[in-house]
């Protein structure tokens, strides 16, 4: 019996080694290359290697946008037995400070694979490096950055989950931003830890390029924080407002207000998110004025001294009531647009062709895209003539039956007062890879002279004169001259006209050459309605702090200096203590700037003098200066009579005087 057992337990030995051995031949021999393709398939995979994103500064390389190395953590729950669970719950618990159950509860799901942790920041992810379980793995999860959180915003727009730009420069530049993905053939181990790579294999990702806007950031800060304060005091829906040098066309500010934080964009809406300085258009009403007039100056059809009936503020034209706001019985063509008249203009339209008036309106770039390197730009509408009623180009003429977008009327103001070019308007000032080699640098781009000269010379005059005595006075700065138009017009609501009124200003600074263009549009006041009232004092506001922030800009000559030489002719220098400041007597009586003493290389008394006057004066001696408030000047840095050592900056402090009531200037 015992003998049979031992037989049969041979025999069941045999019969398994014999087995063993078929099985070896099988996957040594029969199926060794398809087995072998397997486990390399299994062990070794080709991965991407993502590029690291460009980043994007301002035009003065402060960094706006950047990236951040975070990682995310995955869990292969088919890997994971109960009792490492627990394990790795308690670990990602003293980690990340979150409670042991959560992860206990999310780690309870039916699904093969779970994110444990989203973007963990780097730290985070080196306290994990040696926690090592199987079915735990991580992958890099770049997140990027907005450093400013919604400062320009809708110029920088954001990156949805694929890490593809959505709306603003990530949009427009994601191409070059981007960069180009590498790739690496990479052997794991059972728990996913990397083993070796194949140099062989690997092609290495370039990293993105970098963009340079034309946005200085501190005119971005001072633009956002007036418009918040805008919609606050006058009870408005929104606000937009774009900062432009007129003379080249870029773009050095630009809001929406109210705005998003690209950080958060999944928590705002749709409407915050939404770029309405190039993709919505309304009827400029009163600031087109600058338009009409501009195109009959420059055909000779007007003058400024030249008398027109207004008809005391109610005009009946054809089919057709035109009204003022201020009554007038007659008015010169200066005193129109110093009051403006809705009714002047309509008249004086009469005189130009309408082939011609569209050709210009055309030109001045209504009705068609800027090309500006922002997404979702719309054209705007200007009918073709032969699409007008009777009284279309009477209507127009004052900003009805046109709409525009707030960046063509900021770009076609511009070439009214440069001297009559039209530029394309730049967002983007230069693009370099990742060793500061440029890639794309942009131009400034002139698309075609509009108007005269001339013309241009007499629009700023007369557009000086529409806030020194007309409708834009509370945009006025007593140190610096500014020009502007006022417009109020009523907002069309499923093809109607409401009571609701965008109310806008448009300026430029100073007078004499200009440097600054503003535009202020207010969306739906609630408390005070027309331009002059609710958006040229935003203007003034925003004007007053882009002076503190670079005083050069009211000091520059009026002459042909290149953009250099104009930069170098007068700079600031704020390093001085607040004891080197010499008081001055006050007899409130303002001393005529052609009875200053001026001697070479010595400093003259500027007591009493206009904040204007001292600047002209220390202009004409090329010395460097800093502003300190409004008015007269009251003290000054450097003694009256005192030596000028070279580098010296004098500082001014300046306040406007009042004496039984009123103001002294």
């Amino acid at each position: 019996m015992n003998r049979s057992r031992a037989i049969v337990i041979i025999i069941g030995v045999f019969v398994f080694f014999i087995a063993l051995i078929f099985k070896l031949v099988d996957i040594q021999i029969v199926k060794s290359e398809e087995l072998t393709y397997f486990a390399q398939r299994q062990q070794m995979k080709v991965e991407k290697v993502l590029p690291e994103r460009g980043v994007v500064y301002d035009r003065d390389g402060v960094l706006l946008v950047y990236n951040r190395n975070d990682v995310s953590f995955y869990l292969d729950l088919r890997m994971v037995p109960k009792e490492n669970k627990k394990k790795i719950a308690k670990k990602f618990s003293s980690v990340f400070g979150k409670s042991y159950n959560s992860y206990l509860k999310l780690m309870n799901q039916s699904s093969k694979t779970i994110c444990i942790e989203k973007k963990a920041s780097s730290e985070k992810a080196m306290l994990l490096k040696d926690f090592k379980i199987i079915g735990l793995f991580n992958r890099e999860d770049p997140t990027r950055v907005y450093y400013y959180n919604s400062l320009a915003s809708h110029v920088l727009g954001y990156l949805n989950e694929k890490y593809t730009g959505v709306n603003g420069i990530e949009k427009s530049f994601n191409d070059l931003l981007k960069g180009e993905e590498g790739i690496r053939l990479v052997e794991r181990n059972a728990i996913g830890d990397v083993i070796t790579f194949s140099e062989e294999e690997t092609r290495q990702a370039i990293q993105g390029n970098n963009v340079y806007l034309t946005i200085n950031r501190g005119f971005q800060n001072a633009l956002e924080e007036e418009l918040q304060n805008c919609i606050k005091e006058y009870n408005a829906i929104s606000a937009v407002g774009i900062i432009m040098n007129p003379n080249n066309g870029e773009i050095l500010a630009l809001a929406n207000i109210d705005d998003y934080d690209p950080n958060r964009f999944w928590n705002f809406s749709d409407e915050s998110r939404r770029n309405k300085s190039v993709t919505d258009t309304y009827e400029p009403g009163s600031t087109f004025k600058t338009f009409s007039l501009a195109a009959l100056f420059d055909q000779n059809l007007c003058r400024e001294s030249e008398i027109i009936n207004v008809e005391n503020g109610n005009y009946k034209f054809r089919t057709a009531n035109i009204r003022d706001t201020h009554k007038f019985e007659h008015l010169t063509v200066k005193g129109i647009f110093e009051e403006s008249s809705n009714i002047g203009l309509a008249k004086l339209s009469h005189r130009i062709d309408d082939e011609l008036f569209y050709k210009y309106l055309r030109g001045f770039g209504f009705g068609s895209s800027t090309t500006v390197d922002l997404p979702g730009e719309a054209k705007g509408s200007l009918k073709n003539p032969n699409e007008w009623s009777k009284v279309t180009k009477a209507f127009m003429s004052f900003g009805y039956e046109t709409s525009v977008t707030p960046v063509q009327l900021i770009a076609g103001f511009s070439s009214v007062i440069n001297g009559g070019i039209l530029y394309k308007p730049q967002i983007v000032k230069k693009v370099t890879d990742s060793n500061g080699e440029y890639v794309l640098d942009s131009e400034t781009k002139d698309i075609r002279r509009v108007v005269s000269e001339e013309t241009s010379y007499r629009m700023r005059n007369l557009l000086k004169s529409a806030v020194e005595k007309g409708t834009g006075k509370l945009a006025k700065l007593d140190y610096v001259s500014i020009g502007g138009k006022t417009g109020t017009s009523k907002k069309i609501v499923n093809g109607k006209y409401t009571t609701d009124y965008y109310s806008s200003f448009v300026g430029f600074f100073p007078v004499e050459n200009p440097q600054i263009a503003c535009l202020i549009l207010v969306n739906e006041p609630h408390e005070g309605k027309y331009g002059g009232l609710v958006a040229a004092p935003v203007f003034k506001k925003v004007a007053e702090k882009l002076i503190e922030l670079e005083p050069d800009l009211i000091g520059l000559p009026e002459n042909n200096l290149s953009p250099k030489e104009k930069y170098d002719f007068v700079s600031t220098n704020s390093d001085y203590e607040k004891e080197d400041i010499i008081p001055v007597n006050l007899d409130f009586k303002t001393t005529p700037v052609q009875n200053i003493i001026l001697e070479k290389n010595i400093m003259p008394d500027l007591k009493n003098v206009s904040l204007r006057d001292a600047i002209t004066v220390l202009n004409k001696m090329g010395l460097k200066y800093k502003i300190r408030g409004s008015g007269k000047v009251i003290t000054q840095s450097i003694l009256p009579g005192e030596k000028i050592l070279r580098g010296n900056s004098c500082v001014l402090e300046c306040k406007e005087i009042k004496v039984q009531g009123t103001v002294v200037y």
